[in-house]
């Protein structure tokens, strides 16, 4: 993705300006001057054909005129002169370049020409381009301000990116007056190259970068932007504010940025699969940033509140409730070391109301007491004005005793110049704070749901008993005959026989073509049954009458046959009508469902779950979730929605069969990751009964599709075309295929059959267990990023994992980091010879440039298999270590027995 050069981005040693400028109140002396009045230590080299010197600095009359090699070019020029400037960039061999100008894409047809052309003259060289119409970047740990921002963030450890330089601007001038550091601040501008993914990866590997913020308009390249995000969001916090929340807000957006918005809830299913927080207002935005800045991470929803006024601790306590959680309560002895220093009349509970008259030491010690609590996870502590005390009093005795808590301690001083010198006192210290006690739970109510996510996407999910299987062969053709058909729309006998295909349980569907036929079918079924119209043009049977119940015998089985095909021709005259649908009706119904997917044009199929029937539009229960879904994913879908609650069981209702709903969906998710094809797919309703879920109706609406599958997903589904089997001496049949998140039980049996030896050499420590962590690295990995293929064989009690073979992509894509590691019942059989093979050729097939690893020197079964495959081996000095590299470029790629074999 060339993240690689970002580097010269933001650690330039070098520096052209061109557009440079004396003249004051123009972007192109404000960039000078921020570069030169600054603390950046590199070359700057102003261009500017038509003067001598900018700014004491002798000007240049082009980048080709320069003699010295250039990291960084920085553009301030008319935009209609880009293309050519970017051009003199590409063959000076300058690495970067921020295009400040606007006028592309934002300004039209026009400016979409431009920026085309700009592309096209960076492409050769790999010129990495942030912009245009941006505000520029800035970088504290290179002391670099390639911006016209008026001055430099304090140091820090977040990262801020944006679409806006008004945003970037805004946030800046917050920070300093909320004394907040910040790493890197980046305006991405119009996104024509450097985007959000790109920017999400790079940061990801920064040390310095301990959290991200973003504000977004728009988004492109998804995949990217959602293997990025979910890869980095596990080990740093990521916050998005994403503008065009609303139809108004997305065209207020597109104007801006020259991009439409896509599908509001669409995209909050996006950030949460990405372990993104998602934040609405840009006052959130800021507190969030506040806190995460100052203080360690939220692991609790356990909030302790002390205050010296009863209403405020009220309103602190309505917040927390408005997101279901209740002051933490705290322990007895907590309570009984407040009664000995408080008035016998305080609240004795959380929130702590010490009283208006509490005395800056009385507060002191009441924040000592709650911060020994072992169930408080965060402390808020409240001022509000009283004549009696003075609030920066207040504020100075705690500032020590709140440093380097392990868990977030904020304040909140609430009221106007009587709190500002509080709020002072406390922001320098580190602390932060907020306005009001709403501000401030919110904060960390927000960062708490993150953490939560976070934790919740690491679950191992659990397997489904039995092994799920597909009919491909039967839905694609069924699909390509609708394709043929004018309207591409499935009837519902096609549909139903689609999904079947697919496993998901569906009603019998019968379909007749005379009132006879009808009689005679509905017969067959046993009465009573429902009957339908079926029409590729009325889709929606119920707007047209379309729909008759508990039909009860063969003659109301002729009348009904007769009267619905009468309203289907009034209701469109010219619809082709194919006959009627019977099916059995079913005669006790618990509830009603309806299950889907829509093809969106950003993220591709997106799974529907929620409350079905006539009225689901109008109760508005749905969730939405991305595939591909296993157990864990489906039952977090489920549990977005009311109807979940009914779902489990409530009063005289029986629980549904949440597993059978579960496979269902994880099932409807394959069918359109298999079929690009599929523009809308509608299950509504699917009836939920005892002992028999089914699908009472289905719409199918299809479309060519310029993607294949899987590449209409924005994530990496499982890819079964890397599964093989093989046979293996002394083992048997043995089945090779990619890692699954539900391998995790199996991965804790493979380390147990390793000896502390081969635990040694695998992870060059005495590791004793698997911790939760690593088992979800493991094995919830992303396909677009990681190659892990692990070797299974039968046994009477189950699967069991023989081995495992990783590798690992760097940031770059181009180099990746390989491990193996076999059991040692099964070592010396071949199994991690194979294993590496295979990824040593999907890695091939990907454009893997070079693959190394480091092997330790006693670990000669590796070095041996090194040699084996072709890897060039050397000792890496000072170490016992082995570094093992092997060229995929040259052809000299691993070719050892046992590659093809079935």
């Amino acid at each position: 993705m060339g993240v690689d050069k970002l580097e010269k981005i933001f650690r330039p040693k070098s520096i052209a300006v061109v557009g440079a400028s004396e003249k004051e109140g123009s972007i192109g002396s404000a960039l000078m001057r921020n570069l030169i009045e600054g603390e950046y230590a590199g070359d700057v080299y102003p261009i500017n054909p038509r003067r001598n010197t900018i700014h004491g600095l002798p000007a240049h009359s082009s980048v080709l005129a320069l003699k010295s090699s250039i990291d960084l070019a920085i553009l301030a020029a008319p935009i209609i002169s880009i293309p050519e400037i970017v051009k003199e960039c590409s063959e000076a061999g300058v690495q970067g370049a921020v295009i400040i100008s606007a006028g592309g894409k934002e300004s039209g047809a026009k400016g979409r020409e431009l920026e085309a052309a700009i592309k096209q003259e960076a492409e050769p060289s790999g010129l990495r381009i942030i912009g245009p119409n941006c505000l520029g970047v800035i970088c504290s740990r290179s002391k670099l301000n390639a911006s016209f921002a008026s001055h430099m963030p304090l140091p820090g450890r977040m990262a801020f990116i944006s679409q806006s330089g008004a945003i970037c601007t805004s946030i800046l001038d917050l920070s300093i007056r909320e004394k907040i550091g910040f790493s890197y601040f980046v305006s991405l501008g119009s996104m024509l190259d450097v985007n959000f993914g790109d920017m999400i990866d790079y940061l990801g590997g920064e040390p310095d970068v301990s959290s991200i913020v973003m504000y977004v308009e728009n988004l492109n390249r998804f995949r990217y932007f959602m293997s990025a995000a979910r890869a980095v969001s596990r080990i740093k916090p990521v916050i998005v504010l994403k503008a065009g929340r609303t139809r108004a807000g997305a065209v207020a957006a597109a104007s801006h940025t020259g991009a439409l918005a896509g599908e509001d809830a669409v995209y909050d299913a996006a950030f949460k699969r990405a372990g993104i927080l998602r934040v609405k207002t840009f006052e959130e935005l800021f507190d969030c940033a506040e806190l995460l800045a100052k203080q360690p991470p939220v692991s609790g929803n356990g909030l302790a509140i002390i205050t010296n006024a009863g209403g405020p601790g009220v309103m602190a306590a309505d917040a927390l409730s408005d997101y279901g959680v209740e002051p933490v309560k705290l322990n007895p002895e907590t309570i009984t070391k407040l009664d000995k220093i408080l008035p016998p009349y305080w609240s004795r509970a959380n929130p702590v109301d010490l009283l208006g008259d509490a005395s800056p030491e009385l507060y002191k010690k009441a924040v000592e007491i709650c911060l020994e609590d072992t169930k408080v996870h965060g402390l808020l502590i409240m001022f509000a004005p009283v004549a009696l005390r003075n609030m920066a009093d207040m504020a100075k005795p705690l500032v020590n005793l709140l440093r380097k808590r392990p868990y977030p301690v904020f304040a909140s001083c609430m009221g106007g110049p009587d709190a500002e010198k509080a709020r002072e006192i406390f922001n320098l210290s580190g602390i932060p704070t907020f306005d009001t006690p709403e501000r401030a739970v919110r904060a960390f109510m927000a960062l708490y749901r993150y953490s939560k996510n976070i934790e919740l996407l690491q679950e191992i999910p659990s397997k489904l008993p039995g092994k799920m299987e597909f009919d491909r062969k039967k839905a694609g053709s069924i699909i390509s005959r609708g394709l043929e058909s004018k309207k591409h729309v499935l009837t519902e006998v096609e549909a139903k026989t689609l999904l079947s295909a697919y496993g998901i349980p569906v009603n019998q569907t019968e379909l007749v073509a005379s009132d006879t036929e009808a009689a005679l079918k509905a017969g067959e079924l046993g009465f009573p049954v429902a009957m339908k119209i079926c029409s590729r043009e009325i889709t929606h049977k119920t707007e047209a009458d379309g729909v008759m119940l508990n039909v009860q015998s063969e003659s109301e089985a002729r009348d009904a046959y007769i009267k619905l095909i009468e309203r289907a021709r009034n209701y469109n005259p010219d619809a082709g009508i194919e006959g009627v649908t019977i099916q059995p009706m079913i005669k006790q119904i618990d509830c009603e469902l309806i299950i889907g997917s829509k093809k969106d044009r950003d993220f591709g199929p997106v799974i529907l779950f929620g409350m079905g029937g006539t009225m689901t539009e109008i109760l508005g229960d749905q969730a939405l979730a991305l595939p591909p879904l296993n157990r864990l994913l489906a039952g977090r879908l489920m549990e977005e929605t009311k109807v979940y609650r009914m779902l489990k069981g409530y009063r005289n209702r029986p629980a549904a069969d949440l597993m059978l709903l579960e496979e269902i969906l994880i099932r409807l998710a394959q069918l359109v990751t298999d079929f690009p094809e599929i523009d809308e797919l509608d299950i509504n309703p699917l009836i939920v009964a005892v002992n028999n879920t089914c699908v009472a109706d289905a719409r199918i609406m299809l479309k060519y599709s310029e993607i294949p599958a899987p590449f209409h997903l924005v994530i990496s589904p499982y890819p079964n075309q890397y599964e093989t089997k093989t046979v293996r001496e002394g083992i048997g049949d043995v089945f090779i295929r990619p890692v699954m998140p539900d391998d995790a039980p199996l991965l804790v049996e493979l380390f147990a059959s390793l000896s502390s030896r081969s635990i040694y050499n695998r992870f060059f420590s005495p590791l004793k267990f698997l911790s939760h962590n690593m088992l979800a690295r493991f094995t919830q990995i992303d396909y677009d990023r990681e190659i892990c293929l692990v070797a299974l064989s039968e046994t009477e009690t189950g699967e069991k994992i023989l081995g495992v073979a990783r590798v690992i992509n760097e940031i770059d894509q181009k180099h990746a980091e390989f491990s193996v590691v076999v059991g040692d019942p099964w070592q010396g059989k071949g199994i991690g010879a194979e294993l590496l093979q295979r990824c040593l050729s999907i890695a091939g097939e990907r454009n893997v440039e070079t693959v190394y690893g480091h092997v330790l020197s006693e670990n000669t079964q590796m070095v041996a298999l090194g040699r084996k495959l072709n890897f060039k081996i050397k000792r890496v000095p000072d170490s016992n270590e082995y570094e093992l590299v092997i060229d995929l470029r040259s052809g000299a790629r691993a070719r050892g027995p046992g590659i093809g074999s079935q």
